[in-house]
């Protein structure tokens, strides 16, 4: 069922409101997703944010991770997606975000609770003794960029071969399991442990509003309004709804 103006009145009516969002929400903000048309694995090795291979190589791993990742990341903005489901939270009857993406967009876009499953770009950390910097503090032109101590900096998105950050899974679980209402934006639910928290919500209850251009391995599992659009043309759409 893809009825907007049904879709539209279970948002509204919502009093513990998520969205769940994956690479497809940031494309039109010009940043590459990781697989498919396009995709950055189509164009880079993704060894390079293996960890082990980091710890071992972390000159190479950081020359490739400027081009991979610090150069358009930093450098977009939030597109009318982000800034339509910042205002959902601040109506006050959605709850907060639980993002696959590193880019920081949301916060950009107002967004205040952003549980950041697979970590940002935006802070580092020490390796050596684990001090925490800001991204705008690191001089990107060393390679790799170290702290005070010595120790090589490393960026704190979750490399292949780390787990989630405590925090962000729980604070992600607890939102899925408490929701009534979950719109799953640009996601193919293929990338775990993230993609269980769209099924976690709807096992407790809530519906599921799917945005996805292509149908997802949510569409025929758990979906209730599958809108196959791309994120900036359902939530302007949405937001006239509204």
């Amino acid at each position: 069922m893809s009825d907007l103006t049904e879709a539209a009145k279970l948002i509204k009516n919502a009093s513990s409101g998520v969205v769940f969002t994956g690479a497809g929400i940031s494309v039109e903000s010009g940043i590459a997703p990781f697989t498919g048309a396009g995709g950055l694995w189509n164009q880079y090795d993704p060894k390079y944010i293996e960890i082990n291979f980091f710890t071992a190589n972390p000159q190479e791993s950081w020359r490739e991770m400027k081009k991979i990742f610090f150069n358009d990341m930093h450098d977009a903005q939030p597109n009318k997606a982000h800034e339509v489901v910042a205002a959902l939270e601040k109506r006050g009857n959605f709850k907060g975000v639980i993002t696959q993406n590193i880019d920081g967009l949301h916060q950009k876009a107002g967004s205040k609770n952003v549980q950041e499953f697979h970590g940002t770009i935006y802070t580092l950390s020490c390796v050596r003794c684990r001090k925490q910097y800001n991204l705008s503090d690191i001089d990107l032109s060393q390679d790799p960029p170290c702290c005070s101590c010595g120790g090589v900096l490393k960026p704190n998105f979750v490399f292949y071969g780390e787990g989630i950050p405590p925090a962000a899974y729980q604070n992600s679980l607890e939102l899925a399991q408490n929701c009534d209402v979950m719109i799953v934006v640009g996601t193919a639910g293929q990338v775990m442990p993230a993609c269980g928290m769209p099924l976690i919500a709807k096992e407790f209850g809530a519906k599921i509003i799917e945005v996805n251009p292509q149908p997802s391995a949510f569409t025929d599992r758990i979906t209730d309004y599958y809108f196959a659009q791309k994120a900036t043309e359902f939530f302007a759409a949405l937001e006239k709804e509204l």
